[in-house]
């Protein structure tokens, strides 16, 4: 049995990227997991079906954890410290600094792109200006920073042997960002947990993060245009009284609130707003996967999980009149309009089975066809003289 290693870029939560780790784990569940920073209880980690140690880099031994992501800088450093000789394959999940690990000619590396590092790419002009940082000796200095990740995060791009995206529209940013084609290979929805209800209530639901590139500004303000329509907000964040500022007596904040108010909210709605551009967007396939169509912009992941006029309806700009619109378009149709066993069929595409069979389907042909490439050069290198003479090689 070939030895794994699994390399994460930092441990302080588990969103998104670390529920893609977990089903990694249950497919390799003997490898060894390398990380920058490992801020989980024993309790996460066996959640994530961590049975050892993570193997942590030296930022992880820092002063003011808290603030880890301060240390951004010495992160390139940090991940090239790994010694990962022993291992046959590596895999590494990675949305910032997992994909450069160093490793040998003898090791087949396959990195899961969750995005390119945004804020250094595609998003840097958006995150100087959320931190307000147009000018001055802290500009200079993050900005000085960011080139060098970026220029340290192209350097990087060979390193890996095959590449994964976690969506067509990032497969796009990984071939415009490093000039390498990935598959795509979508991350794992816990779609069983989610149940269908067909009759719906009177609400359109919008949850998430409250961060401006979430854009429920928009979404509130979209509620403006449609007085006789009700929207259920949940979720929490540094925006949470510009949202509330904003809202009117049509929208109902409820703050932070667990998964299974979340999920109720989800069965209930008559639809699931997502104003966002995100690289995949979780909740608008657990909606459908509760059988409720999403309003979402065409852009993004949500592009590529929503079927327009099937699963939801979809708008092409992001402005507060197209989002407006296709939410009056939801509130026009009829009841029946959205079969809600159907839209919970599209879902079940998106479960964390098919993604552990297309993680090893990825892997078993990589690996085999490493192996031939691997056996064809020893061959043609066997076939060379040992050495030639002192005048031939001159």
């Amino acid at each position: 049995m070939p030895k794994v290693a699994v390399v994460h870029d930092w441990f302080n939560c588990i969103a998104g990227s670390e529920k893609v780790v977990k089903e990694i784990m249950h497919c390799f569940p003997e490898a060894d997991v390398f990380s920058l920073v490992d801020h989980l209880s024993a309790q996460e980690r066996e959640s994530l079906g961590i049975r050892k140690p993570i193997k942590t880099s030296f930022i992880n031994r820092l002063p003011f954890q808290k603030r880890f992501r301060n240390y951004l800088p010495l992160m390139p450093m940090a991940i090239e410290q790994f010694d990962l000789r022993p291992y046959d394959i590596i895999i590494s999940s990675s949305h910032a600094f997992g994909k450069g690990v160093l490793t040998s000619a003898e090791q087949l590396h396959l990195t899961y792109v969750h995005t390119p590092i945004r804020y250094a790419w595609d998003m840097y002009q958006e995150y100087l200006e959320q931190e307000k940082l147009g000018w001055g000796i802290k500009s200079a200095t993050i900005r000085s920073a960011l080139h060098y990740i970026r220029m340290w995060d192209r350097s990087t791009a060979d390193r890996p042997d095959v590449y994964m995206g976690n969506s067509g529209y990032v497969a796009n940013r990984i071939k415009k960002t490093y000039n390498r084609d990935a598959h795509v290979v979508y991350p794992p929805c816990d779609v069983h947990k989610m149940t269908v209800q067909h009759k719906k209530d009177d609400f359109f639901l919008a949850a998430g993060r409250l961060v401006p590139y979430k854009r429920f500004d928009m979404v509130v303000d979209a509620m403006k245009q449609l007085p006789d329509q009700k929207l259920v907000l949940i979720g929490d964040g540094p925006e949470m009284q510009k949202i509330k500022e904003k809202a009117g007596d049509n929208v109902k904040i409820l703050g932070y609130q667990s998964d299974e108010v979340m999920h109720d909210h989800m069965r209930r709605a008559k639809a699931f707003v997502f104003a966002a551009v995100e690289d995949f967007g979780i909740m608008p396939v657990e909606a459908q996967a509760c059988g409720t169509p999403v309003v979402g912009i065409n852009r993004g992941g949500v592009a590529e999980t929503v079927v327009d006029r099937k699963t939801g309806i979809l708008f092409d700009e992001q402005t507060v009149d197209t989002l407006a619109s296709a939410m009056q378009t939801v509130a026009d149709l009829p009841r029946d309009y959205f079969d809600a066993d159907d839209i919970r069929r599209h879902a079940e595409k998106f479960s964390r089975e098919k993604f552990r069979g297309n993680l090893m389907r990825i892997v078993e042909t990589s690996r085999r066809q490493w192996t031939q490439e691997t056996a064809i050069g020893e061959a043609k290198t066997e076939s060379l003289p040992k050495s030639l003479p002192l005048e031939e090689a001159k």
